[in-house]
């Protein structure tokens, strides 16, 4: 029998009696005694007879198992290992049965530990768990929030097994004095110092990585426009509209400038409890359409854009937190609406502590953003509302972050379908003209209907994304970027900017600089981030200029994006690493075509010599893939005795191609050995990447430029969220690509004899960096 089970029976058959006890106690504790011996007897001859004759059936029980067990792996066995010969038939049969039997001893070592603990004290362990693991659930850092779990159950264990001990100071032994008390209260004084010294501070020092792009020689052209994040011409007032009835939220009642009428969409969310509902006063059924407005003072009318907040705990609403978006937006010239859709978003309290979450609830707030747009168009042309004749809804941006970033793209995707892609029964659409999303650190892939992606084509789109987001911890959004195409034959343009130094909170001032909610965020590394201020600046300046350049026509802004460095008197210095791309661009090369290592848009155009390394692949992030394929070229000079090259052959046919057309195409700096079958270079690549690009026409005319006449390409961007790296199983970088663009004149001034008109090959050549790995992507002309 187990010790404390036991002692447990002793104490009770031991309990004292009193002459002054009633009755009805005495004979309870009988009852009871004899119930506690009963299951002692029981407990003991289930798990702790031994298997002699009297426990022949228990011994039979195991031997038809164990049997059971070696004839059915033995089967597979003589189908897969004895293929190999009979040694290896044999060796593979009793290598699995001693596998899984060193497994089943290392489980019942386990329940045997637990077992032999105090039962209350195993009880409260196993409560304390999984509070625990959920306090600090930050999936980015399992490793860090199981490591820091398990300390503090074995730190708070010893040390309150030390102070308890004190209570009896008097009465132990000098070596229970020690072993008993003093022991177990330095240890859990030592294990908690040492969590402290974790959780406590902010993080620790990075050494900046080198920005490629600063360090490159190539001088840029400042623009010659006003700075998009200054404030624009107009006074800008504020109002808000709303449901006329919000319990929690005045300004959307009573204080509402405009009433609004809810809306249904029971049919689009999931899981919404009798919790959510008794908070905000209202169910899915009748979800209220509420914003607070940033209306320019002019005669307009002005282009419409509604900004949409993301996922944070419901109860701290978080549409307020892009004032200084919005109100600088309306100073240029845009009606700005910042919708509430608290009532989507988390909530411990309504959510059982995420044991009965909301689900799936993304397309509920992509269609919300529709019914708002409804209620726009109906006020336009309504006399006497204050924005009759003032909203041009032909021209409409949206702009979302976090969850609200995936929401802003499914809406714009929504806006096209006549029904909803998962249940027919409801409608979508609008046909409003919404030419312009933005997103800020999006999730992606919340959506999808039949496990599908949605579709995204012909709008202008940017994406921005913090290097150091603790939420959204991969570059999520460069999917959307990716995969969005243009078939129409109008002018848009896509960009996206990688962001070194910014979080996924300081975007939004009601969500800061930690990233998770309570002492998850003190696993985070949070001295590595910009100041807000930055971080809001360079959001200001991003998509003030998108909307500048998609919805004002202010072309001239669109040099932003195709080389940040453009604007650096606006920017704060850090690495920022942009991608480009418009609908006039000739795609010559996606890699998306086929399996084919030769072939480009036509076949037989691709060619690698003298290569370590080549080969088709679908690039990875750090968590999950872009879903898009790129090439990956490795090369190393200690290797090869030739100098190693990439060539792509072009048709002969009329491309368009003049002097001031663009060759462009995007590169990533990958860290992986450029040597084949090795994971992890043996250094780490710290130094920017050169190479140089090679041009010839038919007639054997040649052009060489270096990549850095445009820039360097950056190297992996390591960044460490965790407080330590080990806390993570997350690699510590992925690809970030870059756009290159070089003018073609710029080939020609090198060699006027070149007849652009007439090119025949594009050829990268890796004879600048000794060694690297690098994925190469859209090769293409810019016209």
């Amino acid at each position: 029998m187990n010790v404390p089970y036991k002692t447990m029976l002793i104490q009770f058959s031991n309990l004292p009696t009193s002459p002054d006890m009633h009755p009805s106690y005495s004979a309870g504790r009988s009852r009871f005694q004899k119930i506690a011996q009963r299951i002692g007897a029981l407990r003991s001859s289930l798990f702790h007879s031994p298997l002699l004759p009297a426990s022949r059936v228990w011994r039979g029980a195991m031997y038809g198992l164990a049997l059971t067990a070696a004839l059915v792996w033995a089967a597979l066995s003589l189908a897969g290992f004895a293929l190999a010969g009979a040694a290896a038939g044999i060796l593979g049969w009793l290598g699995g049965i001693l596998a899984a039997a060193l497994l089943a001893a290392l489980l019942i070592l386990v329940a045997r530990l637990l077992g032999r603990l105090p039962a209350l004290y195993a009880w409260v362990f196993l409560t304390a768990l999984p509070l625990m693991l959920i306090a600090y659930m930050a999936m980015p850092l399992a490793y860090g929030m199981v490591a820091v779990v398990f300390l503090l159950l074995v730190s708070a264990s010893t040390l309150g097994a030390g102070i308890a001990q004190l209570a009896a100071w008097p009465r132990l032994t000098q070596r229970q004095k020690v072993t008993h008390a003093a022991v177990p209260l330095l240890l859990g004084l030592l294990l908690l110092t040492l969590i402290g010294s974790v959780l406590l501070p902010e993080g620790r020092t990075i050494t900046p990585p080198v920005n490629a792009a600063a360090v490159s020689a190539q001088a840029v052209k400042p623009l010659e426009l006003s700075d998009p994040s200054l404030p624009g011409p107009f006074a800008v007032q504020t109002l808000t509209y709303g449901s006329g009835a919000d319990l929690r939220r005045p300004q959307y009642a009573a204080q509402a400038d405009l009433k609004t009428e809810p809306v249904d969409g029971s049919a689009l969310v999931e899981g919404w409890s009798d919790l959510r509902t008794a908070y905000w006063g209202f169910g899915p059924q009748a979800m209220p359409l509420n914003a607070r407005v940033w209306l320019p003072k002019g005669s307009g009318p002005f282009p419409l854009i509604v900004l949409v907040h993301g996922n944070h705990p419901m109860e701290d609403p978080s549409e307020d937190g892009y004032a200084y978006l919005a109100e600088l937006l309306a100073s240029r010239g845009f009606i700005t609406a910042s919708i509430d859709e608290n009532f989507l978003n988390l909530s411990l309290t309504a959510d059982l502590a995420f044991l009965a979450p909301l689900k799936e609830e993304n397309d509920a707030r992509a269609w919300l953003i529709l019914q708002h747009l409804h209620q726009w168009q109906q006020w336009s042309t309504t006399p006497d509302n204050p924005f009759y004749g003032l909203v041009n809804m032909d021209s409409i941006g949206l702009v979302g972050h976090s969850r609200g970033g995936e929401a802003v793209a499914l809406a714009a995707a929504f806006n096209r379908m006549r029904c909803h892609p998962d249940d027919a029964s409801i409608p979508l659409g609008g046909g409003f003209n919404i030419r312009s999303v933005a997103a800020i650190a999006p999730v992606d892939g919340q959506f999808r209907p039949g496990g599908r992606r949605v579709p995204l084509s012909n709008i202008n789109y940017l994406v921005l994304h913090g290097a150091q987001d603790m939420d959204v911890a991969t570059f999520s959004g460069s999917r959307t970027y990716q995969q969005l195409f243009y078939d129409d034959g109008k002018p848009y343009f896509k960009t996206a900017l990688y962001i070194y130094g910014a979080n996924h909170g300081q975007f939004n001032r009601a969500w800061g600089r930690r990233d998770m909610l309570g002492p998850a965020r003190q696993l985070f590394n949070l001295t590595q981030l910009m100041p807000a201020a930055e971080q809001e600046k360079i959001a200001q300046v991003a998509v003030s200029a998108f909307f500048e350049a998609s919805l004002h026509q202010q072309s001239g802004y669109r040099a932003l994006f195709q080389d940040p460095r453009s604007a650096a008197a606006w920017l704060p210095n850090t690495i920022l690493i942009s991608q480009y791309q418009d609908s006039f661009t000739l795609r010559a090369a996606t890699f998306e075509e086929d399996l084919d290592l030769t072939s480009a848009s036509w076949p037989n155009a691709l060619q690698g010599e003298n290569l370590t390394r080549w080969q088709e692949k679908i690039v990875p992030l750090k968590w999950g893939n872009l879903e898009t394929s790129a090439v990956l070229l490795g090369w190393d000079h200690s290797t090869k005795s030739g100098t190693p090259h990439y060539t792509l052959s072009l048709p002969q046919q009329d491309l368009g191609l003049q002097p001031h057309t663009y060759l462009t195409f995007s590169l990533a700096a990958v860290d992986e050995s450029p040597l084949p079958h090795a994971s992890r270079p043996t250094q780490p690549f710290t130094q920017p990447i050169d190479l140089t690009l090679d041009l010839a026409d038919r007639s054997g005319q040649t052009a060489r430029l270096p990549l850095s006449h445009f820039s360097l390409l950056q190297p992996p961007l390591r960044t460490h969220l965790g407080k330590m790296d080990w806390m993570s199983f997350l690699p510590l970088s992925e690809p970030i690509f870059q756009t290159f663009e070089y003018p073609l004149n710029d080939f020609t001034a090198q060699n006027p004899a070149l007849d652009i008109a007439d090119l025949a090959e594009v050829r990268f050549v890796f004879d600048r960096t000794p060694a690297g790995v690098i994925l190469l992507d859209e090769i293409g002309f810019r016209r």
